[in-house]
């Protein structure tokens, strides 16, 4: 059996979609199941029954400070080894990603990985088309970011989970490999051209006083988070490419400017529209 983790989140759900497509039998795991779905919690150990799991596609638990999504990780790698899951695919961050401000707890989720003793696969995911565009803010007459003329290698979500099934259908053909799945860099300037709007730089100090005084809702360990996919983008470091994806998908990538753009327009003010 099959059981893909985060089941009831974007990419967990999609990749669970992807694989049925596929005629792959698959079940899910979550916190809070759907029918069918096995319950996992990630911070209740008594909960992590993995017994008949042949292949887990592991989907990374962020949203977390470091210590506790590695924390969660490692248990749910420790009930793999003890129930002899048989592979595990792990969905991590792209190469280019090192000096982010949660790569951390993906490269060191990949050491657990490497070390467990089990056949592993890692996914290096390049940031979703849909952050990208997500992430640039509405003013009154175009939108604004600190991305500045930088280009993000995005990639749209739906291909990484078609990826993912991918691997996860043929799990011995990909043993021991790192996979890094980045798009077709685009810039905000791209966006906003797309959209008919200008675009306006800001500074990333304006940035990080906007998400801490003006963006409600986000935790501690997101501000400075977002700041550094921000300056990242903007010095270039987020920009490369590779063939990774296309060879996985056998064909070229979903072309991540649409999706940006739609992704902006739905946070069009009503005003704008």
């Amino acid at each position: 059996m099959m059981l893909v983790t985060g089941a009831n989140g974007s990419l967990g759900s999609a990749t669970l979609a992807a694989l049925r497509a596929r005629g792959v039998a698959a079940t899910g795991g979550s916190r809070t199941p759907d029918e069918g779905m096995r319950r996992l919690d990630f911070d209740d150990r008594m909960s992590l029954d993995l017994v008949g799991v042949s292949t887990l596609v592991l989907i990374s638990a962020g949203y977390a400070e470091d210590d506790q999504v590695v924390g969660r990780h490692a248990a749910v790698l420790d009930a793999a080894v003890r129930d002899g899951v048989g592979h595990v695919v792990y969905t991590s961050l792209t190469t280019a990603g090192d000096h982010l401000g949660f790569a951390l707890a993906h490269r060191a989720t990949e050491r657990l990985v490497q070390a467990s003793g089990l056949p592993w696969t890692i996914l290096r995911n390049g940031l979703y088309a849909e952050l990208f565009g997500g992430l640039l803010m509405w003013g009154d007459d175009g939108v604004e970011s600190a991305f500045g003329d930088g280009a993000l290698a995005a990639v749209a979500r739906e291909d990484l989970a078609e990826a993912a099934a991918v691997v996860a259908a043929d799990p011995a053909g990909h043993r021991g490999r790192v996979h890094d799945l980045v798009g077709t860099p685009i810039t905000a300037g791209q966006v906003a051209d797309r959209l008919g709007v200008p675009h306006r730089t800001i500074g990333l100090g304006e940035y990080r006083r906007r998400l801490l005084d003006e963006t409600p809702g986000l935790l501690p360990f997101q501000p400075p988070m977002l700041a550094s996919i921000a300056t990242g983008i903007r010095h270039g470091f987020l920009d490369g490419t590779s063939p990774d994806l296309a060879d996985l998908l056998g064909r070229p990538a979903r072309d991540p400017l649409t999706t940006a753009v739609a992704a902006a327009s739905s946070t069009r003010p009503e005003a704008g529209r």
